[in-house]
């Protein structure tokens, strides 16, 4: 799994920092991408990237706000220009299937794939065999929601150096196995699933959280996650500033993931007023998280290893 952020600004665009846009990259799970959120200029920010729009299965919204959603009409109509025929999903909040089909149909736009539109409440909005993605209101000046994303434990590998000390023949019986049945060979001994595969790997958990205040429920979503993206519109001198427009400092954000205990916390919807020169002062606010933290920038990858721990690299837009 890997996230790569295509906007990490809050408010307005800056020359440094497009609008806010997640994407989770979800190739080597499902063959496909999830979209968090959908500011302005978000389509052109893929197009300095290999991802391609027709990929993208599901979009989430977190809230209305025009800096997470005034790219969505424009992208739903490049993915099917560009040849989109798998249905998307989108889901987000009270609102977000007025605004989608009203801008679809006053500009005409005909989609070529089936869209699916689901207006969210607190819960679990989407489950599969391999995923399950929940959500709780969080605290902004409009109702906004947070996403958690759980991966399923995912069965062992087959030892095949002990599958072929047992003479197990190649076919169905090795998939049995693998899916953790017993099985019963020709000459009547029975392979037990455990004692020819790996132990189960535990599945991944990631938070991502719209714009908020410090809330108890940031907290329960990011509980013991691997990855934690938060909101750090503000750093300490503008904590009051924070308050009333319903965001956080970075120093709230690392509170949140201590107290989650969460594993890596990454920070994004960083006001315009702050530059790469800010970032060690900023820095410092992120170190009571008691986890590595990141402040994220355009294009910045996060890449969830197999150990555990993350690689971060940038892709150049140029």
């Amino acid at each position: 799994m890997e996230l790569l952020f295509l906007g990490t600004g809050a408010g307005m665009p800056s020359k440094q920092r497009n609008t806010t846009s997640i994407v989770v990259n979800l190739v080597e799970e499902r063959g496909t991408y999830w979209l968090i959120d959908c500011g302005e200029a978000t389509q052109h920010q893929l197009l300095y990237t290999s991802l391609k729009p027709r990929r993208i299965e599901k979009i989430f919204i977190t809230h209305m706000h025009g800096d997470h959603i005034y790219g969505l009409p424009g992208l739903l109509g490049s993915r099917s220009f560009l040849g989109g025929t798998e249905k998307l999903t989108v889901y987000g909040p009270r609102g977000i299937e007025e605004y989608i089909r009203l801008s679809l149909k006053l500009s005409r736009t005909h989609l070529t794939y089936p869209l699916e539109i689901i207006e969210i409440e607190p819960g679990v909005v989407f489950e599969d065999t391999e995923f399950r993605v929940l959500t709780e209101r969080l605290d902004h000046v409009i109702p906004c929601y947070g996403f958690r994303i759980e991966q399923n434990d995912q069965p062992g590998t087959l030892l095949m150096e002990k599958v072929r000390e047992l003479h197990v023949p190649r076919g169905p019986l090795l998939g049995r196995l693998k899916a953790g049945e017993d099985i019963v060979l020709e000459d009547g001994r029975v392979v037990k699933s455990g004692d020819v595969t790996s132990q189960p790997k535990p599945g991944f958990t990631v938070t991502v959280l719209g714009d908020t205040r410090f809330t108890e429920s940031s907290i329960a979503l990011a509980k013991e996650a691997d990855i934690v993206v938060h909101e750090a519109t503000f750093d300490d001198t503008g904590k009051k500033m924070a308050q009333d427009y319903g965001h956080s400092t970075f120093r709230q954000a690392a509170q949140v993931a201590n107290e989650a205990q969460a594993k890596h916390l990454i920070v994004t919807h960083i006001s315009a007023r702050f530059t790469n020169e800010n970032e060690p002062s900023l820095l410092k606010e992120l170190n009571e998280s008691g986890c590595p933290s990141f402040i994220a920038s355009d294009f910045m990858h996060y890449k969830l290893l197999r150990d555990g721990n993350i690689e971060s690299f940038t892709t150049s837009p140029k």
